[in-house]
C-alpha cells in the first residue's frame, strides 16, 4: 500500500484556503500550478462524478465538500488502484492546514513506474501546488519547492511523450 502525504500549514483562515480549493480545475484555478504542470480539467465543474485529470493521469471525483475536501478515484494509469485528494483543516482563527493525500496500490508495470517515475513527478507537482496556495494567501512567501535534475529530466520526457501522442492524433 502506498500512502503519500503533502501538507502545509498556511497563515490563513480555513475559509480562505477553502476558496482556493473550490477553484480547482476551473478557468480561475488558483491551487493547481498550471504554469508548470498540465492543467487539471474535467468534463463538468468540480463535483462528484466529474471525470478528467491532468496529463496522462485520469480520475473521477468521488467526494466533494465545498471549501473543505475533494477526493478522486484513479482511472489511469491502469496500474493505479486508489484515491487522492485535498483536505482543508482549520487549526485556529489564523492558520489552516492544506493536505494532499494519495492512497493506492499499484500493479503491473506501474509497480515499477510509481517509484521510478510517477512518485517524483507527483511530489514535485504537489509541493508546487502548496507553494502556489501559500503565496496566494500570504503574499511574499518564497516558494519552498525545488525541482531536482531528475525531476526536470522526467518532466521533459513525459511532456515530449504527450506532445508526440497529440500529434499522432
Amino acid at each position: 500500500m502506498i500512502r503519500n502525504v503533502h501538507s502545509r500549514v498556511i497563515a490563513a483562515d480555513a475559509q480562505s484556503v477553502g476558496r482556493l480549493l473550490d477553484t480547482l480545475a476551473s478557468d480561475d484555478d488558483r491551487l493547481w500550478p498550471v504554469d508548470r504542470w498540465p492543467a487539471m480539467r474535467f468534463d463538468r465543474p468540480l463535483g462528484v462524478d466529474a471525470s478528467g485529470g491532468h496529463g496522462p493521469i485520469r480520475y473521477t471525483c468521488v467526494k466533494y465538500v465545498p471549501g473543505r475536501e475533494v477526493r478522486f478515484r484513479f482511472r489511469r494509469p491502469l496500474g493505479f488502484d486508489g484515491t487522492h485528494g485535498f483536505v482543508v483543516e482549520e487549526l485556529d482563527a489564523t492558520h489552516s492546514r492544506l493536505t494532499h493525500e494519495l492512497v493506492m496500490r499499484t500493479h503491473g508495470r506501474d509497480r515499477l513506474a510509481w517509484p521510478l517515475v510517477w512518485r517524483w513527478l507527483h511530489d514535485a507537482l504537489l509541493e508546487d501546488s502548496l507553494d502556489l496556495a501559500e503565496s496566494a494567501l500570504v503574499p511574499g512567501t518564497p516558494p519552498r519547492s525545488f525541482h531536482s535534475g531528475y525531476v526536470r529530466f522526467l518532466r521533459a520526457r513525459v511532456h515530449n511523450a504527450e506532445v508526440r501522442k497529440e500529434l499522432a492524433g
